[in-house]
């Protein structure tokens, strides 16, 4: 595989819909004005009660008092899970919205004329497809001219739905890794019930049988990579002492084939307190697989180590002379490009530059460092991939992209713009560095995804694929405002209605954000959010926080560790701008978030209970006093902080969700959503407020679902069912005013 970044990135949450509004009129500006000065005055009295650092005294509100909810198969949590599951489950499934809407969703997850996204393969598309007969899926292929046909003949590759009934497996498809170039030879991962740890078994794609005697792991959270037909690059867990402290691996070893992965040889190792230790290789132009291993010392820092081989050993590693805060984005014609995360060698953060791989393997050193894009202060680098003769690149300037093809002349780099539609998102999809045959889509708000084939040798573009309009989208419009964060900060936000919205302030409107992990949430097309709440009167809003990408890695970082209060600012920012507009009013605006995103939702709802009327807080991180200690928390002390450290410490307190529920404040009614089986963020996080808020009589719903992981959701009926909860829910409290 080609360099990647070996990271473990937080679920985004929900899929995002995006859009805008129109201006408010005098109604409007009135409603604004008298809730201003109510939002201002309690926003000051929570950051005062915040301040105080809250103390839990009273029997079952203690922290010591809720630790057994961190057991997540423990009788006494599930006991209350199951609880709360019902009482919830009971109320939303009632509504007889709840029906039409799974019926809704489920129709859209399942429908078949979804575009089955592909990767390109010595002449053959490959797809992972989900549909009500496949419920866990099919890997399937076809060839590129029946692909591109109005009816296109698939070749099932291997069925989930019958593996799993054969083997009495819950498996979910975690992806595959096939040797090129004849693509012959691959690893399966197969996730029991979706976390992240995976089984690892070889699979021959030819005879779509899994190879008798040959690679296969026990389930590990870890990567694997081909050296060669015979030879892979391994870190599991290899036992005692073999993963860090965040959950990952320590140990990458050379495995060979017909041998036990016990007497695999050790290779290098990182530390323990180390995120991770990712074995994996680098293929350059002649077809070479060279070891390259990335010891990530935090989530933010790396060293890219190179094992030179010399015929079946491997020599000492030698580390790449670059800096630690780097994204690596694979290898073109030799040069291997990178994003800096700081100022390196004259070039600045957020900067795309490359360098000569044989440069270095020479001596150690690079001589030379070249530009490839250089963004400014409104734009960032969106994505990337790189074909046989081009690297294509997504660069996105005020949060919507458009798409570039770049080369190399063996002295520069060049590019030109390509022709795709605007205003929207241009990502970059499968691309393959032996063949020129790219796949790039684009959307916007109320535009369905397109997909198209581009070659990158002779410039000819096609489209391949389209989906169906699932909402009436010609009624409603979208637009872009910034509203002004407490230092001063332009905060981008798309807003999406109906044309005929009244700016009185009555509308039911969902703002939805992330600000976190530099990921940038950009404007998309989500059928599911168009059919259940737009098409049923809702207003939708994006708020692109400090914390994403969206302006580069100066945008991230700006709300890192005991900066984070900027991240929370420019969500309340958002919110009360789209009141002040009449857009909505704090009784009609609920708020969603998921995992990172979910943390958002704790915070809102404890600093600014005034300003919502409901909060979708989903598989979120809340005890932020013990995050580091569960599961895979200990890898993102670089963005939170150190709850140990005295300074990081303190000011994690102030804001950790769990800590600052106060008894006597007036929450509205947070909806939980998590997953008995994430292995990323611990249902406990969900499970221990939830408890207090019960302890202290505040009202919430809860829903934990066994199977589905960090997605919360392990096969499309899954899905339907939570988001028509989610949104019974929103409706309730934003349309019905409970």
């Amino acid at each position: 595989m080609p360099i990647s970044k070996f990271k473990t990135l937080l679920f985004l949450g929900t899929s995002a819909l995006l859009s805008a509004c129109g201006q408010a009129d005098s109604t409007a500006g009135k409603i604004a004005d008298e809730t201003k000065e109510n939002v201002t005055a309690t926003a000051k009295k929570m950051k005062e009660t915040t301040s105080e650092m809250i103390e839990y005294t009273t029997a079952g509100q203690t922290d010591a008092d809720h630790l057994y909810l961190e057991e997540v198969l423990g009788d006494k949590a599930l006991t209350e899970v199951k609880s709360w599951n019902k009482r919830s489950l009971e109320r939303l499934m009632a509504d007889p919205r709840f029906k039409a809407m799974e019926a809704e969703a489920l129709e859209i997850l399942q429908s078949k004329d979804k575009i089955p996204y592909v990767s390109y393969r010595g002449g053959e598309v490959h797809n992972f497809w989900q549909d009500e007969t496949h419920v866990r899926g099919i890997w399937r292929k076809s060839t590129l001219e029946s692909y591109l046909s109005d009816s296109t003949e698939w070749e099932t590759v291997l069925d989930f739905d019958k593996l799993s009934k054969d083997e009495d497996k819950n498996w979910v498809y975690k992806g595959n890794n096939c040797l090129a170039p004849d693509y012959e030879l691959c690893i399966v991962n197969l996730s029991d019930g979706g976390k992240d740890a995976v089984v690892r078994r070889e699979f021959n794609a030819k005879t779509k049988t899994f190879v008798e005697g040959g690679f296969v792991t026990e389930e590990s959270k870890g990567t694997i990579d081909w050296v060669d037909e015979d030879t892979v690059v391994v870190g599991v867990d290899f036992g005692d002492n073999t993963m860090t402290d965040s959950g990952y691996p320590r140990l990458a070893k050379l495995w060979k084939r017909g041998t036990p992965l016990s007497s695999a040889t050790l290779i290098g190792e990182g530390e323990q307190a180390d995120v991770g230790y990712w074995a994996g290789t680098m293929e350059l132009a002649d077809g070479t697989r060279e070891i390259l291993i990335a010891r990530s010392k935090t989530f933010y820092t790396s060293d890219y180590i190179w094992f030179p081989r010399e015929g079946d050993k491997v020599a000492e590693g030698v580390k790449l002379p670059i800096p630690e805060k780097v994204a690596m984005y694979g290898s073109f014609k030799d040069q291997i490009l990178m994003q800096l995360n700081e100022d390196w060698r004259g070039h600045k953060s957020g900067d795309l530059v490359s360098f000569d791989i044989h440069d270095f393997m020479k001596d150690g050193t690079i001589e030379k460092t070249y530009t490839v894009f250089s963004p400014d202060e409104k734009s960032s680098l969106n994505g990337a991939g790189a074909t046989k003769s081009k690297v294509l690149l997504s660069i996105s300037r005020d949060v919507t992209s458009a798409a570039y093809a770049f080369d190399w002349d063996g002295e520069k780099w060049t590019s030109d713009k390509l022709d795709f539609p605007a205003n929207g998102t241009v990502n970059i999809g499968a691309t393959n560095d032996k063949e020129d045959v790219a796949f790039i889509s684009s959307e916007s708000f109320l535009t369905p995804d397109t997909l198209w084939t581009y070659n990158t040798q002779t410039g000819d573009k096609a489209a391949a694929k389209s989906l169906p309009a699932w909402f009436d989208a010609d009624s409603m419009v979208s637009e872009q405002f910034f509203a002004t964060s407490t230092d001063g900060t332009k905060v981008p936000y798309f807003v999406v209605r109906g044309k005929e919205t009244k700016m009185d302030g009555t509308n039911p409107t969902l703002l939805y954000g992330y600000g976190g992990f530099e990921i940038s949430l950009n404007p998309s097309y989500s059928a599911t959010r168009g059919k259940l709440w737009l098409e049923r009167g809702g207003v939708y809003v994006l708020a692109n926080i400090r914390g994403g990408g969206e302006y580069g890695p100066k945008w991230h970082q700006a709300g890192l560790k005991t900066e984070r209060q900027r991240i929370y600012d420019d969500f309340i920012s958002v919110a009360e701008d789209i009141v002040e507009k009449g857009i909505t009013s704090p009784k009609n605006l609920g708020i969603e978030g998921g995992s990172n995103g979910g943390l958002l939702m704790g915070v809102m709802f404890t600093q600014r209970p005034d300003l919502f009327n409901a909060v979708i807080c989903a598989v979120p991180l809340l005890d932020m006093m013990r995050y580091h200690k569960l599961l895979a928390g200990a890898s993102w002390v670089g963005e939170y902080g150190d709850p140990e450290d005295a300074v990081e410490g303190k000011f994690l307190r102030s804001i950790s969700p769990y800590h600052n529920i106060d008894p006597e404040a007036d929450y509205p009614e947070v909806f939980f959503i998590t997953s008995t089986k994430d292995d990323r963020v611990h249902p406990g996080h969900a499970r221990k407020v939830a408890k207090r808020m019960e302890d202290q009589g505040h009202d919430f719903l809860y829903y934990e679902n066994i199977d589905g992981g960090h997605s919360a959701a392990a096969n499309l009926k899954e899905t339907a069912k939570r988001l028509a909860l989610q949104h019974t829910y929103l409706m309730q409290k934003l349309k019905d005013g409970e």
